[in-house]
């Protein structure tokens, strides 16, 4: 398991990009616009950076459903990798056996 604490920040995280996203990309569009003027690209540039940096997705991280752990984690199933394993081994994920030969 992993440490709560990781577990809340990354809740955190996502709960300000679903809050900030829609803001985001429109500014972003506008800094990346060929018809928009200096200053405006420079007063988005600005309110972009007085959002939170927790609101960008690019901060997020994939985390294992069941137990959290951040590292080997299958993004089709959305498991990592003993937690997938342990699945598999019950007969929770359909299609899916352990490769023995």
């Amino acid at each position: 398991m992993a440490k709560t604490s990781m577990i809340n920040r990354e809740i955190k995280r996502k709960k300000l990009n679903k809050q900030h996203g829609a803001k985001r990309e429109a500014l972003k569009k506008i800094i990346s616009s060929t018809t928009a003027s200096y200053e405006e690209k420079i007063e988005a540039a600005t309110k972009l950076q007085k959002l939170p940096r927790d609101s960008s997705e690019s901060r997020q991280r994939n985390r294992c459903e069941l137990s959290g752990r951040s590292r080997g984690v299958y993004r089709k199933f959305g498991l990592g990798r003993n937690m997938l394993r342990k699945a598999t081994m019950n007969g929770d994920v359909p299609g899916l056996r352990k490769a023995s030969w």
